[in-house]
């Protein structure tokens, strides 16, 4: 590799900011804003400063960077580079044209004693010039920064004066190699074979290939974000899936345009591929990150939570858990499936608040094994992320076992454990002040509700959702406004914080049917008294003027 950078034609610099750098906290996800705030002068390495003021371990330390590709990564990966060097890390791991999804650098810390990583990525968000970036720090376990190192990074940007980096130009990551800025070492690899090696400690791939190659042709969207190196390296070329299985399999700094949310509105094609009568018998997208995944069987849709159920009832049918499970978790807007599952196997169920953090310390604990979340997220203790291709497989395993379809599996599943009809109605970039007001009125009006009817059955809770963490009895307050029936049926209300534009008001809503009911109702109509209900009692349609939700899942 061609870069040198010697110590002694380098110079440690400090650039004074301005004005001080104030912005929001950044959460779960990290900092997400518009591409355009990221790159006014100073944005970027002022939030990177905090980061590395903040960061246990940083002298002497090793850092995982990557990023999904869309537009800045190469140049955020410059500057952190060269500002990882100033503040004295002795190694960086990144990857050609720094390209990692979000969990193969969880992989990538964990393996190799990081002290961190940072992830570039604003996740299912559009990008290019017009879209949006982010910056993610996951800590040493591999997982997001718990909200305690989160909060003292906001803290220290609120009084940052200057940050420190090294003058250094063409920086070339586009080969695997090792070169030196300073007395840091930079080590580029391949980013997709340590990831592929972690999927075969996990799957029986031989067996997997084999459905592949029998007549059982998928389809894979990548939308032009991170997961194409790998689903091709794995589906194509490792797996024997023919040329053309992986669709959108490069990754672009706009995405190609798409929107890299893989759900029924925003993978459209694939949805329409599978479910308007062509040859795939399967088929399944990933975000823009790598760590969400939509599965999708011929002639159906698989929902998130029924997912979750599935892989956690089937889970000893792949090799790394046939041993059993230690328990599974869900977030607390996800449907109670995989409550019966967990039941069902005699194994702890939790209930967490939405983010991934929430499921590190169970997983850390070994309290449990699998878990998921709603919003197209599913993952186990390999990582300490969700894992989008990891799910992908875990379903291709299932069905080279089971050798039966797709909707097979779920009508199996749904004849024995009954039928969470379940829905998430995504109201989109609705004004902030009125998303905040409908959700405080709702909010305000709980402790009423409480015995109150609603679609022929009694309201029994009525709250906002609180947890105490099982492991340090830590607890988070405010997570979702829940309002429970009788009957098991639930609705929930959350205000979203992973856009850029707006508030996204979330309404989730839930419905059993045990396996004597009816059990292939489209979701809509099992759950269409609820959806007006929920309407009439937040005003949603009269406060926003929006006749239905942005995406319906």
């Amino acid at each position: 590799m061609s870069n040198s950078f010697s110590k002694d034609n380098l110079e440690k610099i400090f650039v004074n900011i301005p004005t001080p750098f104030t912005d929001q906290k950044p959460g779960t996800s990290g900092l997400r804003k518009s591409t355009q705030q990221f790159q006014t002068p100073h944005y970027l390495e002022s939030f990177i400063e905090a980061i590395f003021q903040t960061l246990p371990g940083v002298h002497n330390g090793t850092l995982v960077l990557g990023g999904d590709g869309r537009y800045g990564n190469r140049k955020a990966i410059d500057v952190i580079l060269r500002m990882a060097a100033a503040h004295g890390f002795s190694k960086v791991i990144t990857t050609v044209d720094g390209i990692l999804s979000t969990p193969a650098a969880s992989h990538l810390i964990r393996i190799h004693d990081a002290v961190g990583g940072i992830i570039l990525s604003a996740s299912h968000n559009s990008g290019g010039l017009e879209g949006d970036f982010g910056v993610k720090l996951n800590s040493s376990n591999g997982g997001p920064a718990p909200e305690s190192l989160t909060d003292e990074i906001y803290s220290k940007t609120l009084d940052l004066s200057k940050y420190r980096i090294l003058k250094a130009q063409n920086i070339n990551i586009n080969q695997p190699g090792s070169f030196n800025i300073s007395q840091m070492l930079v080590n580029v690899i391949d980013g997709v074979e340590d990831y592929i090696e972690l999927m075969h400690d996990i799957f029986d791939l031989d067996k997997i290939s084999l459905l592949l190659k029998q007549d059982f042709p998928i389809a894979f969207d990548a939308l032009n974000a991170v997961t194409g190196p790998y689903a091709k390296r794995l589906f194509e070329d490792l797996l024997g899936a023919p040329l053309g299985t992986v669709r959108n399999g490069i990754p672009l700094e706009d995405f190609g345009g798409c929107h890299p949310d893989p759900n029924l509105t925003y993978a459209s094609q694939l949805a329409e591929l599978l479910l308007k009568g062509s040859s795939y018998c399967f088929g399944a997208a990933c975000d823009g990150d790598g760590d969400r995944n939509m599965i999708l069987g011929k002639g159906c849709f698989v929902n998130p939570s029924d997912s979750l159920a599935i892989l956690t009832a089937n889970s000893h049918l792949v090799p790394a858990y046939k041993s059993g499970l230690a328990g599974v978790a869900r977030s607390m807007p996800t449907s109670s499936a995989v409550d019966l599952v967990a039941k069902g196997l005699g194994i702890s169920c939790y209930e967490t608040p939405t983010g991934w953090k929430f499921f590190g310390n169970l997983l850390d604990s070994s309290q449990i094994t699998i878990c998921g979340e709603e919003s197209f997220g599913t993952g186990s203790h390999h990582v300490r992320e969700k894992d989008g291709l990891w799910a992908v497989l875990f379903w291709l395993q299932i069905l080279s076992e089971k050798r039966c379809s797709v909707a097979d599996l779920l009508s199996e599943h749904w004849n024995k454990y009954g039928r969470n009809y379940y829905s998430r109605h995504d109201y989109e970039s609705i004004d902030s002040e009125i998303a905040h007001n409908i959700y405080t009125r709702v909010e305000s009006m709980l402790p009423s509700l409480i015995n109150k009817s609603l679609c022929k059955s009694f309201i029994t809770v009525a709250d906002n959702f609180s947890y105490t963490d099982p492991v340090d009895n830590s607890v988070t307050p405010g997570q979702g406004l829940r309002i429970l029936l009788s009957d098991g049926s639930r609705i929930i209300l959350r205000l979203s914080g992973t856009g850029t534009k707006g508030a996204t008001l979330r309404v989730y809503l839930e419905r059993y049917v045990s396996n004597t009911g009816n059990l292939h109702q489209d979701p809509q109509v099992a759950l269409k008294d609820l959806i007006q209900s929920i309407d009439s009692l937040a005003e949603i349609s009269q406060r926003t003027g929006m006749n239905a939700p942005t995406v319906i899942t």
